[in-house]
């Protein structure tokens, strides 16, 4: 009887699972000693014991409990502990600046140390207490292995460089761990951006996404096709197994049709690829936009006139048509308190500074004057359909002028009306800000655009439902907000105001977009 009602007691407390320790036999005992639970202690996270019973497994609320037996924690000198794994460009250069602004908000001080294995350990510090009170270990290795890692149960959080894969989801779910592509799971911290770089001798200044396709594969092999000298290119890529590797081949390569060529030289970082290229006057490598190291990038141009550039800006509107968002992939378990309180600082505007002095690109979003957008406008005019005529322009000239544009945009999925990841992260960022009160008594217009293909009209109403969709999706979001304080309103301008060239799948997709201007 007393087992069935320390089964029924620990329910009351089930939630997801701690941080793995070393299991060893423990017996909680309710302070009032009526109910006791026996069995391997597989985890501790400062609050909540994770108890592997009879029963199953179990968490516990620790304040209700004590502990006896050889595997309890010794919970004055208890340490928290969360294991990183995956992308290199996450751990080695985004995270241990996030982690130390973070220790010196809290009071605490941070100290880092490289392992026997080559993983990173950053040690926070209470100069108070005079101890260690969180250990964050970055186990630096690729996307693939970070979700490996998550689904084995040895990191507690997956850092990624591209969206979770179906095949990793089925695993995590075969694992016990939940859906891995659930709402929350998934958190775009940081955004970067793949570029395609030269020597700085090479007199090529920019390349079309299709040629660039096409120097990947080897059916362009020399640089006179480029308008370079007579000589062959040798071409650098990222690992085939890290994440921008797999992000160069999901918007690169498998759109064009074609396949990496076998003669590529991979790097396992960006900075031997952008070293590589720096060194080769013949060598054209696709990196990181934040390890472009001494090469010189080049634009991205369209056959149309269109060139693109991975601006700050053109990234975080996702305008640049090569954005990589940068993930954290969490466990359906319960994390140590300090790694929860460190999670909820990667939301503070703060955090935001951090990631761009690092050399990435943030998400905070910078409100964009007409003054400063006039190529856009020239460009919408030079490309204006035989349908859509100088009253419409002038329409939608009227209708931006007196506002600004919000650097927060929204896209889509490749033939899907589902938002991607970025716009997704976009969603929650914007219903954020709005709870908080940053758009109180202020306008926010949802501007649809869309691609040239078909009549002007119909893209114009398909425009607008996207854009009527994107605002329903964050007022939605926005659960707390007082939206009598703040104004919503919708507009269309359809293939209006193009961003990249039409005649391109990935152009289509660029120019089909809602954006939100405020006044």
């Amino acid at each position: 009887m007393k087992m069935l009602r320390a089964a029924a007691y620990a329910a009351l407390f089930f939630f997801a699972g701690a941080l793995p320790v070393s299991a060893q036999d423990v017996t909680l005992t309710s302070r009032d000693g009526n109910v006791e639970i026996t069995g391997n202690l597989l985890g501790f996270d400062g609050e909540f014991y994770r108890v592997d019973t009879v029963y199953g497994e179990l968490t516990v609320d620790g304040s209700g409990v004590d502990c006896a037996g050889p595997g309890c924690p010794n919970l004055d000198t208890y340490v928290a502990q969360v294991v990183f794994s995956g992308a290199p460009t996450i751990g080695r250069l985004l995270m241990p600046a996030l982690i130390e602004a973070f220790a010196i908000r809290e009071g605490y001080e941070m100290s880092r140390e490289t392992l026997e294995d080559g993983s990173l350990l950053l040690s926070i510090h209470d100069p108070d207490e005079a101890r260690v009170v969180g250990e964050f270990q970055f186990r630096l290795t690729n996307s693939d292995e970070g979700f490996a890692d998550l689904i084995a149960d040895v990191a507690d959080i997956a850092m990624s460089m591209r969206e979770i894969r179906p095949r990793e989801v089925r695993l995590g779910k075969d694992a016990a761990l939940g859906d891995m592509s659930a709402k929350g799971r998934g958190r775009v911290m940081a955004l970067e951006a793949l570029v395609p770089v030269v020597a700085p001798s090479n007199p090529v200044q920019q390349v079309t996404l299709t040629q660039l396709a096409e120097v990947l594969s080897g059916k362009i092999d020399n640089w006179n096709a480029l308008g370079g000298p007579d000589a062959p290119i040798a071409v650098h890529l990222f690992d085939a197994r890290s994440g921008l590797g797999q992000a160069s081949e999901d918007l690169v390569v498998r759109p064009a049709g074609v396949s990496f060529a076998e003669t590529v030289t991979r790097h396992a970082d960006g900075v031997s690829l952008a070293k590589a290229v720096a060194e080769d006057p013949f060598a054209m490598g696709l990196t990181a936009r934040a390890e472009t190291g001494n090469t010189l990038t080049l634009a991205l141009s369209g056959e149309c006139g269109f060139a693109l550039r991975a601006t700050r800006r053109a990234v975080k509107t996702e305008d640049y048509p090569l954005t990589a968002p940068m993930f954290l992939y969490l466990p359906a378990r319960r994390l140590p308190k300090l790694g929860r309180e460190f999670l909820a600082y990667l939301k503070d505007p703060t955090a935001q500074l951090v990631i761009r002095r690092a050399g990435f690109v943030d998400q905070a979003p910078e409100e964009i004057g007409i003054n400063e957008q006039g190529d856009r406008f020239a460009n919408s005019i030079a490309q204006a359909g035989e349908e859509l005529g100088l009253e419409e322009l002038q329409r939608m000239v009227s209708a931006l002028t007196p506002l600004k544009r919000l650097t927060t945009t929204f896209r889509f999925e490749a033939g899907s009306a589902r938002l991607d990841a970025q716009s997704r992260s976009n969603v929650a960022q914007l219903a954020r800000a709005m709870e908080v009160g940053k758009y109180d008594a202020r306008r926010l217009v949802f501007v649809g655009f869309s691609d040239g293909a078909g009549p002007a009209g119909n893209n114009r109403r398909i425009a607008l439902r996207r854009a009527e969709a994107v605002r329903s999706a964050v007022v939605a979001a926005a659960e707390t907000a007082n939206m009598d304080r703040i104004t919503t309103e919708l507009e269309a301008f359809g293939e209006a105001m193009p961003m990249a060239c039409d005649g391109t799948g990935w152009g289509r997709r660029i120019n089909r977009r809602v954006e939100v201007w405020v006044r």
